[in-house]
């Protein structure tokens, strides 16, 4: 080889691992959501494909809301559903219905409660032996669910020390590595005397992944008290009439009478999408199993899921297919495909064969483009880049076989790109896709910090003063059972938009998005000057944007309610949690629990924004109105709150608002006089309202101390 080009090969060569080696180490959130979104299109399957035909799901669905009652059904409701499934002789039914805890509504257990808060004896037994001889939503579930083969679902509870319902024998051979199974301390389900009648229990979690789709259900999750089956996994042993499971040997299988599958490492079943055409295809809807007996045939001899696909149930989920799914057809999915003993994974020795052919090919790359035309080396890229794509496609098509589909093509172009490029163009392409994995998830400062050290992949743990505000839409529940999916979706996605946006232009971070909910921190993870204060004032634009967007033809059409605030400051852990593929910056510490709370305790107070007595502190005092002493569950001490005083207020009455608030204890009679007066000026302030209707309760006596849980809505 000529000396003047050994410079430029050795470039190009040098550049080539690094591209090989940046594309590997960078298992970014964002690069493994788009190879599973790949991995979605490659696997999935036309529906006649895709379906062994045997599960049937009951759909609680809008229609049968409406025709049978609202959400949540009371046990003897839904004991009317599974009594008139099992009629049908199903081979096994299986309720995607979380029934935790006993029945509190029927007629057996109010008595039993009776009994056990009365105060006489006396009373007492004969409320017990009431309760006995009245409708006990427990025991008629219990009937119902003892006429056919049923299987129940789970939760994962890491406090609970509830004993969970007996798993099927799992027999082991060998000693198959169980290490990255999900787990939790503890399955918690029915009480006993449902959970004795069922055939088997499953554990129902659905895990999203970092785009929160669902991909995948587990076949087994560990706990504290041995392995416990995933739902679907479960419900396809009793529906093929097993009554264990061996697990072991080499490779590692499960296996369940017919059932054979290949066991994946993290004990997850990687889900196939099925279009939404095949999945409507097997659904009934609940109201006409119950209403029309004809209907009940078709159910004969078939696995049945009782579940729903009503909003109001909470159990609709992002699915692979790209459309929001009950829950309850992604475990069908799952019954399906452990059927047919159809278990998509990653081969062994996978990421050997991918990081061999993506190096092979991309050094081939390199050498092409020194010494032929660029025209012919970026055909050979491209020829190579699809080349594997269409392997990987017949491969995850076919057998289920996963080989990543990025690797080798990334690798093959980047390298014939490196015998053009710089090192410097490298480090840039780094640093975007670092600013793409963080830049929606942390502040801009933090997402500076970690392109400047990109190998910082965790922020590690620290204790530091912040102020965290919590937010939460009055209402918002019972406004998701008035609302259409796409409506509903597309306002929240509105509003988290502009509230997201208000909390940045503060100096904060988005901490946590929980549904309606917004949690922001303040002087995390760097510095900020005078962050109580930023706090009040982000509170106030929060306020005003809230009342904006509730101007909205569809939020007045849809009822969007107030947005309430609680701010409280104090020091908390701060830092990276999680691992592997999922890693989330966030606080842990009672200022985190009391900013929750105080926001809980708008409901109460009538206030919008509640700021507790340490961020007060720190606050013009003159902008803060007092609202009392409040005593938050798990709070020993009192915590005086405060909210930002109305705009229509004058001095002259907030002086005697503080007066009144000041000689409440002492004088009573006079500040609630005074109090009420003050409601009469000034009509439409809650707060007044809520505290002179509290004194009222008390009969003229203290309002000053307020006991709050800390519940929302």
């Amino acid at each position: 080889m000529p000396a003047k080009l050994q410079k430029p090969v050795a470039i190009a060569l040098s550049s080539a691992a690094l591209v090989g080696v940046a594309v590997m180490l960078l298992a970014t959130s964002t690069m493994e959501t788009f190879r599973e979104r790949i991995f979605d299109g490659f696997l999935q399957r036309p529906s006649e494909q895709a379906s062994t035909n045997q599960v049937t799901i009951v759909d609680i669905d809008r229609a049968s809301l409406e025709q049978i009652g609202a959400w949540p059904w009371s046990r003897e409701r839904l004991t009317e559903l599974v009594a008139a499934v099992a009629q049908a002789r199903p081979r096994v039914i299986g309720i995607d219905i979380l029934l935790v805890g006993a029945d509190e509504r029927s007629p057996g257990a109010i008595a039993r409660k009776l009994s056990s808060v009365a105060q006489d004896k006396r009373v007492a037994e004969l409320a017990l032996a009431l309760a006995e001889s009245l409708p006990d939503g427990d025991k008629i579930l219990a009937d119902a669910i003892r006429k056919a083969p049923t299987v129940l679902g789970l939760a994962l509870d890491t406090e609970s020390k509830s004993e969970a319902p007996p798993a099927a024998p799992i027999l082991v051979t060998g000693r198959p590595n169980v290490d990255g199974l999900w787990g939790d301390e503890a399955a918690v389900g029915p009480v006993r005397i449902i959970s004795d009648e069922a055939k088997g229990h499953g554990v129902l979690l659905l895990p999203g992944d970092d785009d929160a789709s669902v991909r995948r259900v587990p076949l087994l999750v560990a706990t504290s008290a041995g392995l416990q089956t995933g739902f679907a996994l479960d419900v396809a042993r009793v529906g093929s009439g097993a009554s264990s499971y061996l697990f072991g040997g080499e490779p590692v299988m499960l296996r369940s009478g017919p059932i054979q599958l290949r066991f994946p490492p993290d004990g997850m079943l990687r889900l196939r999408p099925v279009p939404t055409s095949g999945q409507r295809s097997r659904e009934v809807s609940a109201a006409g199993i119950l209403r029309e007996s004809g209907l009940r045939a078709a159910l004969a001899d078939r696995i049945v899921l009782i579940g729903g696909s009503a909003p109001e149930l909470g159990g609709l989920r992002p699915s692979g297919s790209g459309a929001l799914v009950p829950s309850v057809q992604i475990q069908a999915d799952a019954i399906e495909q452990i059927l047919r003993g159809d278990v998509p994974s990653r081969p062994s020795n996978a990421l050997f064969f991918e990081i061999l052919a993506a190096m092979l090919f991309g050094m081939t790359s390199i050498a092409v483009a020194i010494h032929t035309s660029p025209l012919r080396a970026g055909a050979l890229a491209a020829c190579v880049a699809f080349g594997w794509m269409a392997l990987a496609l017949a491969v995850a098509h076919g057998p289920g076989l996963l080989l990543d589909p990025l690797l080798v093509p990334i690798v093959t172009i980047a390298g014939y790109a490196a015998a053009a490029l710089t090192a410097a163009a490298v480090t840039r392409r780094s640093e975007a896709l670092i600013r793409r994995r963080f830049e929606q998830h942390l502040a801009p400062a933090v997402v500076q910090r970690i392109v400047e050290q990109p190998n910082l992949l965790k922020l590690r743990g620290e204790s530091r003063v912040v102020t965290a505000l919590f937010t939460d839409i009055e209402g918002f529940t019972s406004m998701t059972e008035r609302a259409e999916p796409t409506e509903l979706v597309g306002l929240l996605d509105r509003y988290i938009e502009g509230a997201s946006q208000i909390v940045l232009e503060h100096g904060a971070m988005v901490e946590k998005i929980v549904g309606d909910a917004l949690h922001a921190l303040f002087n995390a993870p760097l510095n900020l000057p005078d962050h109580p204060q930023r706090a009040f004032e982000c509170a106030l634009a929060l306020s005003e944007f809230s009342e904006r967007i509730r101007q909205d033809p569809d939020a007045k059409r849809l009822g969007l309610g107030r947005t309430r605030i609680g701010i409280e400051t104090g020091r908390v852990i701060v830092g990276d949690v999680g691992g592997g593929r999922k890693l989330d910056y966030t606080a842990h510490g009672n200022a985190m629990n009391r900013a929750a709370r105080l926001e809980a305790a708008n409901k109460e107070l009538g206030s919008a924004i509640c700021i507790g007595s340490q961020a007060a502190a720190h606050i013009d005092g003159r902008l803060l109105r007092p609202l009392g002493d409040l005593r938050l569950r798990g709070v020993s001490e009192a915590v005086h709150a405060f909210e930002p005083w109305p705009a229509a207020m004058t001095e002259a009455a907030k002086d005697r608002y503080r007066a009144a608030m000041a000689s409440i204890d002492t004088d009573p009679t006079a500040a609630i006089s005074i109090l009420q007066a003050l409601a009469v000026e000034y009509p439409g302030d809650r707060v007044l309202e809520c505290l002179c209707l509290r004194a009222e309760a008390n009969g003229r006596g203290s309002a000053k101390v307020t006991a709050f849980s800390d519940r929302s809505s």
